[in-house]
């Protein structure tokens, strides 16, 4: 019995102490909203996004995380391109002449949503909620955007996926399956035709979580964590670009990583990306716009940690749609 309970309190321990982390996006120059609530509706469309991360596959039970995200502008005012913008429906191309005219879009409000759903083993991450931003035009060349977050994260232990030698077990009756607990974020975002800076903070409300019914000892308190992102687009001629970007992620509880990235974008019709995150994975990307209404994009993470030797790298995949350009 003793070793069972030790058995427990291990597998519970290391799982809250994952459960507490937000997953990891490679694709974060695409989707910057997954991280950051101030961009809700910074684009001149609805911006729909479906993704799906296989993480370390390979590894059995390995972190499987799938996500559902839209934003969308309040109002009929027509929003300019900004430097991670794909073309609306009846935009021109994200030229070189293009650009040169833009100008910052006109002050408005944002509205957005996320579900999110993380795996890992027997324990499960269910995040849902909304965002709101608001928009203020600084001047004629960059806009400021402040954002929050608001929802539910629901945390849950399958039992069945719990192998012991007796299934009825005393131990599993004091177990608690699921539990909820409120989640906010927030966030900042300067933006302008070709630079971009953003800081936003993740579970900003402790969340303590315990599978314990009996003691709350043995739970784990979750950390907020912070995000800075920044990068700037440059024109190596008319009609091809090249973005660098940095985002540097610190848990309270947890030490600091970086991923620095490139993308290259011709017409931002079709577009090559590379990354490193720092101790853990080089990254290659591609992805394309199919007619200023579907996009796609691919990324996969060759593992350089030392979990190299039994992973298979990881894969993440987004398809895109962009509805209701003004």
């Amino acid at each position: 019995m003793l070793k069972k309970l030790l058995f427990l309190y291990f597998f519970f321990s290391i799982s809250l102490l994952y459960g507490q982390e937000k997953p990891h996006y490679t694709q974060y120059i695409f989707n910057n909203y997954l991280l950051n609530p101030a961009l809700s509706g910074i684009e001149n469309y609805a911006d729909i996004k479906v993704g799906r991360r296989v993480q370390w596959s390979g590894i059995k039970n390995g972190p499987r995380t799938s996500f559902l995200s839209a934003n969308w502008s309040l109002g009929k005012d027509y929003l300019w391109s900004n430097a991670l913008s794909l073309p609306g429906v009846d935009d021109n191309p994200m030229s070189r002449s293009y650009m040169q005219y833009y100008t910052s879009s006109p002050a408005h409000h944002g509205m957005g949503l996320v579900l999110m759903s993380d795996k890992t083993g027997a324990v499960s991450r269910l995040d849902a909620g909304l965002s709101y931003a608001y928009h203020l035009q600084l001047n004629s060349a960059y806009n400021l955007s402040v954002g929050v977050y608001a929802g539910i994260s629901r945390l849950g232990l399958d039992l069945s996926a719990v192998s012991l030698e007796d299934a009825n077990d005393p131990a599993l009756a004091k177990v608690v399956e699921a539990q909820f607990k409120p989640d906010i974020a927030l966030g900042l975002w300067y933006y302008g035709a070709r630079f971009f800076a953003g800081a936003a903070m993740q579970q900003v409300l402790p969340q303590h979580f315990s599978f314990s019914a009996t003691s709350v000892a043995t739970g784990s308190t979750s950390k907020p964590i912070l995000f800075l992102t920044s990068g700037y687009r440059f024109y190596l001629d008319e009609d091809l670009s090249i973005t660098p970007s940095l985002m540097a992620r610190k848990g309270f509880a947890t030490p600091f990583f970086f991923d620095t990235n490139v993308k290259f974008s011709y017409k931002d019709k079709l577009w090559l990306g590379a990354s490193y995150r720092k101790s853990d994975a080089f990254s290659a990307m591609l992805g394309f716009n199919l007619k200023n209404f579907v996009n796609f994009t691919y990324a996969y993470d060759l593992t350089v940690s030392e979990l190299k030797a039994i992973s298979g790298g990881t894969h993440e995949l987004v398809l895109g749609f962009q509805l209701g350009a003004k």
